[in-house]
């Protein structure tokens, strides 16, 4: 063995893993580093792998004062004193219940707990942490004693580079996480995501469980492999597991019933029993295949959940019920759709606003056939939610971001504005949610300046084509175009309105126009993609409705 093996059950481990030869890791280049961690340069040797651990980590930047080994040698007989370690109550922001062994002996089993309870006594600020006792008892297996471990494991949660996210230390940080997550399923597990909301009542409650499924429900090798990257990469590499997870579940699943009543529970058994389908290498590939936004950007979509739960008041640990919006049969009441199918929505929308109940704003059967009353009642309220049915008894609708005011800007020019957010969809006669493109107006790209009012609608609208660019090319879906430095007079958005009609770009090259006396409305489709249209190129509107979000905690 070596001199790593002090906490390791062999007999419980990969046979493979100790017949390895050693090898060494010259390599200091962050991308020649990045290819080695992805190809589980080091994966293979116990010994390498320990070494390359405490290298990478000892490289982390952290806080100046940041407890050591020695520190761990002075507190640990004072605070676990001579109780049973196996036995060890362990503080509230772990888990008691998920204490994964990873295959340690006796001793490694007890020395988590001992870590884990010294760690509480140095960072007090911890208050939520759900992840620690599986780095702990990862890392004990390539380390040469508890101290070392606590050292290593301290390293990690005093790290004070703002751009390198490590473990989430608070219940907003791990939530606005569990929401990001959500946010990025919905983009890139659609498929996957559309099976959550028909098998779960509460989607979000399914999506909190991405971070158990890699720190507590995959096998010892494959986070091993997981943590290789980790320590490399950063934070984003969770997200790609966690996805990749995701979509092996419903391609095994796919068609299959339920095992048990709770899809929760059969993911972490599918997580559980991954070796049955998927090996650590298909696992990764899998993983990296995803065209994920950048680093920059996921950070931004994580301080904008974060933000919405501060301004909420949820901070600390409650009952998720109390939390997350269920659209309530008692409470809700639509002309244009049931319940079921505003779920069916809610379901699609960022996470940070699904923490609001829908509010009804305008409806045609109340307010009339009038633009300016749309948008009198829309106007200071953000975002917005458009839902239409025809004479034809088609429904569809419009997730919009941005308020209507923004409108005004454009002075007397029909100018764009909105964010990537939005999106259009339909739910009559069969549901589509058509994901969002850059919309162009064609005058602009004709002549780089914004359009006159005085153009006619239909063409301004019905010539608008979807752009069928590669999607790590589109605006990302959280930020408006202002980060992506675009001219002001070429950049392209998402939704325009003036005191004659309203056009709101949606996606997969829809587009929709609604006349000024809102009984008309037609579409546009790019015939690049294969999609069904949104509803008839040409239709007359039965209902329109307009829905607000409404704070559920500020009432």
């Amino acid at each position: 063995m070596d001199e790593y093996d002090r906490f390791v059950d062999w007999d419980k481990m990969d046979v493979t893993v100790q017949s390895q030869d050693i090898k060494e890791l010259t390599c200091t280049e962050f991308q020649e580093l990045k290819q080695l961690a992805r190809q589980g340069y080091w994966a293979k040797s116990h010994s390498l792998r320990a070494k390359v651990y405490h290298k990478l980590i000892s490289n982390i930047p952290c806080r100046t004062v940041t407890p050591d080994a020695n520190v761990y040698r002075d507190i640990v007989v004072k605070i676990v004193g001579k109780r049973n370690s196996s036995s060890l109550p362990l503080p509230e922001f772990v888990d008691d219940s998920l204490v994964p062994t990873y295959c340690l002996n006796a001793e490694g089993i007890g020395a988590v707990r001992k870590i884990i309870l010294c760690i509480a006594n140095q960072f007090p600020d911890i208050s939520f942490c759900p992840a620690l006792p599986s780095v702990i008892a990862l890392l004990l297996h390539y380390s040469k004693d508890e101290a070392e471990c606590f050292e290593q494991v301290c390293r990690i949660l005093a790290c004070n580079d703002p751009s390198k996210r490590l473990i989430d230390q608070t219940f907003l940080a791990f939530e606005s996480s569990c929401m990001t997550f959500g946010d990025l399923v919905n983009k890139y597990c659609q498929a996957a995501h559309k099976l959550m909301v028909a098998v779960s009542e509460d989607v979000l409650e399914v999506y909190s469980d991405w971070q158990r499924w890699l720190f507590g429900e995959l096998p010892m090798v494959y986070i091993a492999r997981v943590f290789d990257v980790f320590l490399v990469e950063g934070y984003k590499v969770l997200y790609r597991v966690a996805l990749a997870i995701l979509k092996f579940f419903h391609k095994v699943r796919a068609g299959q019933p339920m095992e048990s009543d709770s899809v929760q529970q059969d993911i972490r058994a599918f997580v559980r029993d991954i070796a049955k389908s998927v090996s650590p290498e298909r696992l990764l590939e899998k993983a990296f295949a995803i065209r994920l936004f950048s680093r920059k950007e996921i950070q931004l979509l994580q301080m904008a959940n974060e933000k919405a739960l501060q301004q909420k008041g949820i901070t600390v640990k409650q009952k998720r019920q109390n939390v997350h919006l269920a659209v309530h049969a008692e409470n809700f009441k639509s002309e244009i759709v049931s319940v079921k199918e505003m779920r069916d929505i809610w379901s699609w929308i960022p996470e940070r606003f699904a923490l609001c109940q829908p509010l009804l704003l305008f409806t045609t059967l109340e307010h009339g056939c009038s633009l300016s009353r749309f948008y009198s009642h829309s106007e200071g309220h953000e975002p917005t939610l458009v839902l239409i049915k025809t004479t034809a008894k088609e429904v569809c609708g419009a997730f919009l971001s941005t308020d209507w005011s923004e409108r005004r800007r454009g002075g007397n020019k029909l100018s764009f504005f909105g964010t990537g957010e939005c999106f259009v969809f339909r739910l009559q006669p069969e549901v589509e949610r058509y994901e969002w493109v850059i919309i162009k107006h064609p005058e602009l790209a004709a002549s780089g300046s914004e359009p006159e009012n005085h153009a006619s609608p239909a063409s301004n609208t019905l010539s608008f084509r979807g752009t069928p660019s590669d999607p790590s090319d589109r605006l990302s879906p959280f930020l408006s175009a202002r980060h992506f430095n675009l001219p002001s007079k070429t950049a392209s958005m998402f939704m325009a309105g003036s005191s004659e009609c309203i056009i709101i770009g949606g996606g997969d090259g829809q587009a929709l126009y609604l006349d000024a006396d809102l009984n008309h409305g037609r579409t546009s489709h790019c015939n690049t993609f294969n999609n069904q249209p949104l509803c008839s190129e040409s239709f007359q509107i039965s209902v329109l409705e307009v829905w607000g979000f409404r704070d559920t905690m500020n009432g």
